[in-house]
């Protein structure tokens, strides 16, 4: 299984959220971090500079002066909008994962629809008066669609789902699924086939020689999809899961005792691979496992989930990596569709109905369900066996 390289869509977003990041990068750090050439780097940057994006500096680029917004700021409004529709967006996080979704969302809304983003948590009250304060019921001007990962699991999660479901507006989760209403509708949606994600690592672990596997993880909302596509294309395999274990995350103070529990129970198991969900947590437990005399592959190979910063470890990790800004560019167009916005030469409109018209379009359009494929990229610390 060979690395697949990134759509140009994706790349160019993860090229300005490193530049974000370092606050300006040359194009050697970005040809490295990206896994590209510095042609297609230098590529990249014309046509980001060109469209006011970045701004050219000597061998790289950096974000223009004053363009750089705090984090949760809402998207200014652009003089001239011609009437844009409003459209709010609200994640449970702006500092991992969530990024590049909104950047995604951002890119896709462009010249369609002005996007105001608000930070929530996984908490159901938090996410319930973030989504307030958008629709107006605090004398605000209101939005004119939704777009929300609100938390899934738990009986105020049912609730919180009947309530966007009867908000008077469209609504589109990402990331997330939901059922509301009598006959349990979903709401409309678009998120990544997690169980393929970690099933994917599963066969490439197999396909690596690797008999005896772990399945490490730390409650997301995510956790459930990952654990059955693990487990799932184990048993489809004659995979022997010797190790499922759920941590806290890196962050909680007792992470270092879960990283050791997790090493302790690899060598008393001999599990030779390990699925680690996420990025972070796996690192963690490579420099651990190198710090007790582990070689990472040879004695352990690792796979990440989430491909956030996987490729900056040493060794490099192999990681399944979901489509993220795939999934927000996706469901601004599947909101900017229910809302009737068509897009034609680059410009947006809003579809009337009358010739010409998105049949596809409007306040009747069927429901979509939108389940976006991630994939694995291959790395060293996941070397076939000896």
């Amino acid at each position: 299984m060979t690395e697949e390289a990134p759509l140009p869509s994706e790349r160019r977003a993860r090229l300005i959220a490193r530049v974000r990041e370092t606050g300006s990068a040359r194009v050697s750090d970005l040809s490295r971090v990206l896994g590209v050439t510095p042609v297609t780097v230098r590529r990249d940057l014309a046509l980001l500079v060109a469209e006011g994006t970045l701004e050219k500096v000597h061998g790289g680029a950096r974000i223009p002066a004053g363009a750089a917004r705090s984090a949760g700021a809402a998207e200014p409004e652009e003089s001239g909008d011609g009437g844009l529709p409003t459209i709010g967006m609200v994640v449970p996080s702006l500092d991992y994962y969530w990024p590049e979704v909104i950047r995604g969302a951002r890119g896709a809304a462009h010249g369609a629809a002005r996007l105001i983003l608000r930070g929530a948590s996984y908490d159901v009250d938090q996410v319930r008066r973030q989504v307030t304060a958008l629709v107006g019921d605090d004398g605000a001007p209101g939005v004119d669609g939704l777009l929300v990962a609100p938390p899934v699991e738990g009986p105020d999660a049912t609730e919180l789902g009947e309530w966007l479901a009867g908000l008077n507006l469209p609504v589109v989760l990402m990331e997330r699924r939901l059922a509301a209403g009598r006959y349990r509708e979903p709401l409309e949606s678009v998120a990544t086939d997690h169980a393929l994600g970690s099933g994917t690592a599963a066969r490439h672990l197999a396909e690596r020689g690797h008999r005896r596997v772990g399945l490490v993880t730390s409650r997301t909302p995510h956790t459930t999809a990952i654990r059955s596509g693990f487990f799932a294309v184990a048993d489809e395999l004659g995979l022997d899961v010797v190790l499922d274990l759920q941590t806290v995350p890196l962050s909680d103070a007792g992470w270092a005792g879960d990283a050791a529990s997790v090493l302790d129970k690899c060598t008393a198991t001999g599990a030779t691979a390990l699925l680690v969900h996420s990025d972070r947590e796996a690192i963690s437990l490579v420099e651990q496992a190198q710090e007790r005399g582990m070689r990472v592959p040879a004695d352990l190979a690792v796979v990440a989930y989430d491909d956030e910063v996987a490729a900056l470890a040493d060794p490099p990790l192999t990681a399944v990596r979901p489509p993220r800004a795939a999934i927000g560019a996706g469901a601004v167009e599947l909101l900017t569709r229910r809302l009737g916005i068509t897009r034609a030469d680059g410009e947006s409109t809003r579809d009337d109905g009358g010739a010409g018209s998105d049949p596809a379009a409007g306040a009747d359009r069927p429901v979509h369900r939108i389940e976006l494929s991630p994939h694995l990229v291959v790395r060293a610390s996941s070397a076939a066996r000896a």
